[in-house]
C-alpha cells in the first residue's frame, strides 16, 4: 500500500491518536456531539489520503487530498470551538492547531506535487 510510505499519512495517522486523547475528556454529552465530529474529521484526513492513493490516477489523488482538506479545515473550525467551551486547554489547543497546520501544509504540498506529474503527462 503507497499510502503507508506517506509522510503525510504516518503524521496523520499520530495526529488521530492525539485528536481521541484530547476528545477523551470532553462532557459525556458531547460524546454524539461535538467529540463525534472531532474525531470523524480527525479520521477523514488519513483515511482520504489513503483513498487517493489507492486510486488508478493522479486526478483522483488529487480529488481525495482536497477532501483531506477540507476535513483539516472542518477540524480547525471544531477544535476552535471546543477551546472556546473550554473544552481544551489553550496549550492543547495550540499544539494541535499546530500539528494541525503542519499536516494542512504537507498535504498542500502533495497537491502540487501530483499537479505537476498531471500536467507534465
Amino acid at each position: 500500500m503507497i499510502h503507508k510510505n506517506l509522510t503525510v499519512y504516518k503524521r496523520s495517522i499520530v495526529f488521530v491518536t492525539t485528536i481521541y486523547n484530547l476528545t477523551k475528556s470532553f462532557p459525556k454529552d458531547e460524546m454524539y456531539g461535538l467529540t463525534s465530529q472531532i474525531r470523524r474529521s480527525a479520521v477523514s484526513i488519513p483515511s482520504n489520503i489513503s483513498e487517493g492513493a489507492a486510486r488508478k490516477s493522479d486526478k483522483e489523488m488529487i480529488q481525495f487530498l482536497f477532501i483531506s482538506l477540507g476535513s483539516s479545515a472542518e477540524l480547525d473550525t471544531q477544535l476552535e470551538i471546543a477551546h472556546n467551551l473550554n473544552f481544551i486547554s489553550t496549550e492543547n489547543y495550540n499544539e494541535a492547531n499546530h500539528e494541525l497546520i503542519e499536516i494542512t501544509k504537507m498535504i498542500n504540498g502533495l497537491i502540487s506535487y501530483q499537479r505537476k506529474k498531471v500536467t507534465r503527462n
